[in-house]
């Protein structure tokens, strides 16, 4: 948790106001059913609020485009969003498609067919062009798209999409099925709908790429799927230069990987491998591979990269035993005390999280927040983002006997914080009063 957005743009001495431009361009379907329903993402989009899809409480005005046929309304519509000082979020969901020649992208609108592909359509280029005009202001960029068998030459089998790597402010997440994807039966697509879960259920805005990692990882996304950023870039985007101390950054990396100025702890041992290390899904994978083990079985530098590429990858046994090593090896160098054992401890936490293993995350988030307590104050954003990290774990906690028993130490840690919104302690507190009452009938909805 704690991952911020950023606010930014030129307002030249008045206040920025941001835009959030959400296009529904044409429907995916064969006969077995639809594979993708724009219309539908774009409404359950529409109703989280401009400031959460922008991470920046700003004034902010929201386009919503549906059924438009016209690739020139698009294009107007879409200049007067890269136009705005203020932070930019746009999101397109559709069909991809290419001209017969199957040399260029369109984004199908409505009524587009094989024939009419260069007239009733965006062409991609276009898209990728107004973003690079793009003079200042953070953007977002979030996809969700299926290539029909035109455009998937053109995107399959590759790992970004064309024309959006190295694009200056502009962050560009999504995903793009293939034309033999399975369908979704009309409704929100799996990737959208998370976008949209994890930005509700976290009491903190996480960052545009863990909330991107989160959603690809739990869409249930066919094998094949063109996932941008993946999992290998985000490790290689964060990898420091040979030479390079990379400065600290938080629990994991966000898009610029860096968020302070310490560095990380040195190599460490690494621990023999047990049989609950590796996990099913990679059967014949190493406990770490040769790219971050040395000859002598220590991790070398800042494993933070990699830690986050297994969790990504669902390979959470592996993480955790590099997590867990890495941090004894801090402990005996630092001390259990220090801050970079309590930063190791932040990142075992989110890696519970991720895993599935809430109990365990919200113990690590309060023994990191009581840590930081004590160092940095009540008043430090650290503590108050172990704080909302802790909460948020606890409440998915299911088990009603782990749940009572952090219960206590979260309240005590909240009690002395004080809090951006008081209604998180009070709803902590009506929680573990509920958890203690004994059942009476039927399941307690906890």
């Amino acid at each position: 948790m704690g991952f911020g957005g950023v606010c930014g743009g030129g307002g030249r001495g008045q206040a920025s106001r941001g835009h959030v431009l959400l296009l529904a361009a044409d429907a995916a379907a064969r006969r077995g059913g639809m594979l993708l329903s724009p219309g539908a993402n774009v409404a359950a989009l529409a109703m989280v609020p401009a400031d959460v899809l922008l991470a920046c409480e700003v004034p902010a005005d929201m386009v919503c485009l549906e059924g438009v046929r016209d690739p020139n309304t698009v294009l107007a519509r879409l200049r007067v969003a890269v136009a705005a000082a203020g932070p930019l979020f746009v999101y397109v969901s559709g069909r991809l498609t290419a001209d017969r020649r199957g040399r260029r992208l369109f984004v199908a609108l409505a009524g587009t067919t094989a024939g009419s592909v260069r007239y009733t359509s965006l062409p991609w280029e276009w898209l990728v062009g107004e973003l690079r005009s793009r003079s200042g202001g953070v953007a977002t960029v979030v996809v969700d798209l299926v290539a029909d068998k035109a455009a998937w030459p053109l995107v399959g089998g590759s790992e970004e999409l064309p024309g959006c790597a190295g694009v200056a402010g502009v962050e560009v997440f999504g995903v793009v099925r293939g034309p033999d994807a399975p369908t979704e039966g009309g409704g929100v697509s799996g990737y959208t709908r998370q976008w949209i879960d994890q930005l509700r259920r976290a009491p903190v805005r996480p960052s545009n790429v863990e909330v991107h990692v989160l959603a690809a990882g739990s869409a249930g996304l066919a094998p094949g799927t063109l996932v941008v950023p993946s999992a290998r870039e985000l490790e290689m985007r964060c990898a420091p230069a040979p030479g390079h101390v990379r400065p600290e950054p938080g629990p994991f990396p966000g898009p610029d990987c860096a968020a302070g100025s310490a560095p990380g702890p040195g190599a460490v041992p690494v621990p023999d491998a047990g049989p609950d290390d590796v996990t099913d899904s990679d059967p014949d994978s190493e406990l770490l591979p040769a790219a971050s083990a040395s000859a002598g079985g220590l991790v070398e530098g800042d494993p933070r990269a990699r830690l986050h590429a297994l969790a990504v990858e669902g390979r959470h046994g592996e993480a955790d035993a590099l997590a867990r090593a890495w941090e004894r090896g801090v402990v005996e160098r630092w001390g259990g005390a220090s801050l970079e054992a309590v930063r190791c401890g932040e990142i075992r936490a989110d890696l519970a999280r991720m895993a599935g293993d809430f109990a365990l995350a919200t113990r690590l988030w309060v023994d990191a927040g009581r840590a930081r307590l004590e160092w940095q104050g009540a008043d430090a954003a650290e503590v108050r983002d172990a704080a909302a990290g802790a909460l948020y774990c606890w409440t998915q906690v299911k088990d009603r006997a782990r749940a009572l028993e952090a219960g206590p130490e979260l309240l005590g840690l909240l009690r002395a914080l004080p809090l951006a919104d008081p209604a998180h302690l009070r709803l902590a507190e009506r929680r573990l009063e509920a958890l203690r009452i004994p059942y009476r009938s039927g399941a307690l909805n906890l």
